[in-house]
């Protein structure tokens, strides 16, 4: 039986934030030292992202509020709201991206109606309130009030990975479940002026976006792409404890997130994939080298021999005693990861990262396109962006039935969750 996510759609909010722009106003703020505004204009122009959205329409910096609490459009100054105020936020704002992103799903999901949802797993990491988003998908979509609820709150930018693993589980425990999977991050409600080098990075990737899809053991419509759901692993990388991290300050989320973890990435990610890869018995065939026939070295042309006295050279002129036949080829060289997986979900947690990543893992620059794409036009959007990813390589007209698909995606730990799965076309 095939576990198959469809669906899959993806919502931002209105406002959206001009990377140029937003650099200027951070680099301006007061009592920003030297050396913090050289930093803010090297992380904002090396980000690799061109816009970003947010739910503070304050930010649009073309208009001014008449009661101000994240940015003072008069003196182009940002606020520091408390923890309260950014949460009060969260909880009008989420809830419409949750219930957006729900509604999408199912309405793009043929054959599935509300009244067969038997599940519901909500992610987000930057904000709380209870009865919580989980909740309101039932009561705003119009679901069973028996839907078994599920959220996996804090866990930071990979979080959507488990939460679809966790679907799977459900579905492979009953084949008749169907599972809502929604994510939904406000990343910007959190974002800050500092001198901080971890807080002026942050300041220039976090933005806002939710998305959602449907998990179950129905398969696709004619003309649907979705993803058959294969493996899950998680690997904890045995440094970077304290280089990405998540905690709650009195004006708002705090986000550590240092610009050694790069190097983790690049000296771990290979030993991240290894047991996932391990499982797939056909990806692990297709890994393994060829060996020679045996007593053949590979290259070396082998003799037929015809009495060939002991000594007697294979470069033996016509002739000789020894009978020369075609050379053997070499043995096909192995697959690689980028050979062997067509495509990669990479969660475009900086530029950087994937850069490390495309070098390490030797991909190509097509293969890093759905990633480097959701990162340029939308930031990142933390657990939502993998989500993202995948339904950008979903909706590629290149992407063909049958295709492989890894996705990774990074977060506090460090945490490395990946997934193996495979195009499905209806």
């Amino acid at each position: 039986m095939s576990v198959t996510l469809r669906a899959l759609q993806t919502v931002v909010p209105p406002t959206v934030l001009i990377q140029d722009q937003v650099r200027d106003v951070f680099a301006a703020q007061p009592g920003l030292s030297r050396l913090a505004q050289r930093l803010v204009n090297a992380s904002f122009n090396l980000s690799g992202i061109d816009t970003r959205h947010t739910v503070i329409d304050e930010l649009t910096l073309d208009g001014a509020s008449p009661d101000p609490q994240f940015f003072d459009a008069a003196t182009q100054e940002l606020l520091k709201p408390s923890t309260r105020v950014r949460n009060e936020l969260y909880i009008v704002e989420a809830t419409k991206l949750f219930v957006e992103a729900g509604r999408r799903a199912l309405a793009a999901c043929p054959g599935i109606a509300a009244a067969d949802i038997t599940h519901v797993v909500t992610v987000s990491c930057t904000g709380f309130y209870a009865p919580g988003p989980d909740y309101m998908l039932v009561r705003e979509l119009g679901l069973n009030p028996a839907t078994q609820r599920y959220h996996l709150g804090f866990m930071g930018c990979y979080a959507s990975m488990p939460a679809l693993r966790t679907a799977k589980q459900f579905v492979d425990a009953d084949p008749n479940a169907v599972v809502l999977v929604v994510s939904a991050e406000l990343c910007s409600l959190h974002l800050r002026t500092s001198d901080d080098p971890d807080t002026i990075v942050a300041s220039s990737l976090f933005s806002d976006g939710a998305a959602a899809g449907i998990v179950s053991s129905r398969a696709p419509a004619a003309d649907e792409k979705a993803l058959n759901l294969d493996l899950f692993e998680t690997v904890i990388t045995p440094i970077g404890e304290g280089d990405m991290a998540w905690k709650i300050g009195d004006e708002g989320f705090e986000m550590i997130l240092s610009t050694y973890v790069p190097h983790i990435i690049d000296q771990h990610i290979e030993g991240a994939l290894a047991p996932l890869f391990a499982r797939d018995a056909a990806l692990t065939a297709a890994l393994a080298p060829s060996p020679a026939p045996p007593g053949v070295q590979a290259g070396v042309a082998p003799l037929v021999s015809a009495g060939v006295p002991a000594g007697v050279s294979a470069g033996v002129s016509a002739g000789s005693v020894a009978t020369l036949v075609a050379p053997v080829a070499a043995p096909t060289p192995p697959a690689t990861p980028a050979t062997a997986i067509a495509h990669w979900a990479i969660h475009p947690g900086g530029r950087s990262i994937l850069d490390k990543t495309e070098a390490k893992l030797g991909l190509s620059e097509a293969q890093l396109v759905p990633s480097r794409e959701t990162l340029r036009n939308y930031g990142n959007m933390s657990s939502a962006t993998i989500l993202f990813v995948l339904k950008a390589i979903l909706d590629a007209p290149a992407t063909d039935d049958g295709e492989r698909v890894c996705a990774m995606a990074f977060g506090p730990g460090l945490t490395v969750e990946t997934g193996l799965m495979t195009v499905a076309a209806g």
